[in-house]
Formats: C-alpha cells, structure tokens, sequence
C-alpha cells in the first residue's frame, strides 16, 4: 500500500538445548523450517525463518541450544547460536517452564545480562505446567536478567504465539523489507535437503547414531520436467553407525530416504527425486571442511 509504514528486523530465539525453539520457529512461520526432534541438539547451524505480519518483515532466527561444547562441532554450534543473538533486534529467550532454572538456562543468563541487549522471556511448554509455578520462575528468571516482555507459550499446541508475533511485529524497528515477500527461509535447497535428511536420522535411529552422522547434498540438478534430483552423503563416524542406517536388506535407508523425499517434494511444491549413500568418515565432526558445508562457520 501507499505510504504504508513498513518494518523489518530480527528476532533470534535462544536457550538451552530441547527448550523448543525449533518448534516455535516452525509455529510461528506457519511452515517447516527448523527440523524438530525430541532429542537435544538437533539444530546445527543458524536457521532464519522469514515471516510477513502486517506490513512488518520478521526475520526470526532459530539457532542451536546453547551447552557446554567438546568437539569441534559443538564449538562451532554454540559460536553459532550466539553470533546468532548478537546480530538480532530482540532475543527471545525460550525456556522450557517445566525444566526451570537448570544450569544451562542460568549461564545463559548471566551472559545475555552482561551484554546489555533487548531480552524477551518467552516461557514454553506452559500448558504441561501448573500456572502457580510460572510466576515464581518468571520472579527468579527477572531477578538475574533485565526483560522487556514476558511471554506464556506451547509452541506445540501454538498457545500464546498469536500474541508473541503481534508484539514483535509492533517492535522491530521501521525499514524496508531485506527479503521477498514470498521468501520463507534463508536456508538454500541443497542445505534444506540435507537438514531434511538428518531429521529423518534423528527421527529413525537412537542413542548416539544421530548425533554421530552428518548430511551433505552432492548434487541439485533441476530436471527438464520440473522435478529435481537431489543427491546427498550421510557421513558417520564409525562402521557399527553405518550398518544401522543401512538397516537389514536396505530397509532403514530406504525408509529414511523415502520420508524425507515427501517433505522436501512438498516444501519445495515440485517432485523429488533422493538418493542416499552412506559413508563411514572417522572425525568429520572435527574437520573443518564439513561442518563449513552444514553451514557452520570456522570456530578456533
């Protein structure tokens, strides 16, 4: 419209691993950006989700749950989600209401209140909660760190978010709009096919498989029917990993294959064409070659 004031800005969500940010991301968005497991840790790399309220642009970016790093890996996720919270107009911070104040949601704290920065309490999971311990939690949290806003959510069931974005989308600061109108993430196809995949491996596998596997498109090639063929690599670390993915008879990889090729097809609105190769690669997790293709920067 004419003369219609437009806003643009970010919003990056940060907590503790399993707090539901992807969730929320994938809630608030309307769509799936951020792949969602119940296991911590599912999310890599910073994801940024593109959402139109109003004549506001909101840029939310979804980063991984903040913990105490080991690997290389984990040093380049936790680098991620806080140059994540660095760049953004407001932070959300998400805590899970049922776990509380755990020693994760309280370093993360005390590193939010030395920076200063515009902070947002957004308290999740309120609806498997009692409503006489938010208050004392939202007390403690508030002690320790300067908020805005506070928020009561269920990112699954979607209550309180309707209420969040109104809020957000009021509060960023006016601009013009840094991305198409249509565009509903950052995150490149090739990038979303492997993420995609990974899921699938979160969702399929246990204990440490998931955690022990990275995805990497090899190939995208647009096809002269409008489909796509896609190629991608599961790495994993060891030979014992490689055989559960596999599965008896090629069963697991198949079904890995074939779940994660119906969401892609369908995000992507044309048909899609996966195919999966599994490759045993001991420490990927610290080169630096690989993590950079899962779109984590280098970390020292």
């Amino acid at each position: 419209m004419m003369g219609e004031t437009t806003r643009c800005g970010f919003a990056a969500l940060v907590g503790a691993p399993n707090a539901g940010k992807s969730t929320l991301l994938n809630k608030m968005a309307g769509a799936k950006l951020s792949i969602v497991s119940p296991k911590a840790q599912t999310t890599r790399a910073r994801v940024l989700g593109i959402l139109m309220r109003g004549s506001t642009q909101i840029l939310l970016v979804d980063t991984p749950g903040i913990f105490q790093p080991r690997r290389m890996l984990d040093r380049a996720m936790v680098a991620a989600a806080w140059s994540g919270a660095e760049d953004a107009d407001i932070t959300l911070l998400l805590v899970d209401a049922r776990s509380g104040l755990t020693d994760a949601v309280n370093s993360i704290i005390e590193r939010l209140a030395s920076t200063g920065r515009k902070v947002w309490l957004v308290l999740n999971k309120t609806d498997l909660v009692s409503p006489e311990r938010l208050l004392p939690l939202t007390q403690e949290i508030t002690k320790k760190l300067a908020v805005e806003h506070v928020f009561m959510v269920s990112a699954r069931s979607g209550s309180g978010v309707e209420d969040l974005l109104d809020r957000l989308a009021a509060s960023l600061p006016e601009g013009p709009y840094l991305y198409p109108e249509d565009d509903l993430t950052d995150l490149p196809d090739r990038l979303l096919a492997a993420e995609l995949v990974r899921e699938q491996i979160f969702l399929q596998t246990h204990e440490e498989v998931p955690y022990g596997a990275t995805v990497e498109t090899e190939s995208y090639k647009e096809r002269p029917d409008g489909s796509v063929r896609i190629d991608a690599t599961i790495y994993v670390g060891r030979a014992g990993h490689k055989a559960i993915l596999i599965g008896e008879r090629g069963q697991k990889i198949r079904q890995i294959g074939e779940r994660a090729r119906k969401q892609l097809s369908g995000l992507l609105e044309r048909p899609c064409h996966l195919f999966l190769n599994v490759k045993e690669r001991s420490g990927w997790d610290e080169e630096r070659a690989r993590l950079r293709a899962i779109g984590l920067d280098d970390v020292p």
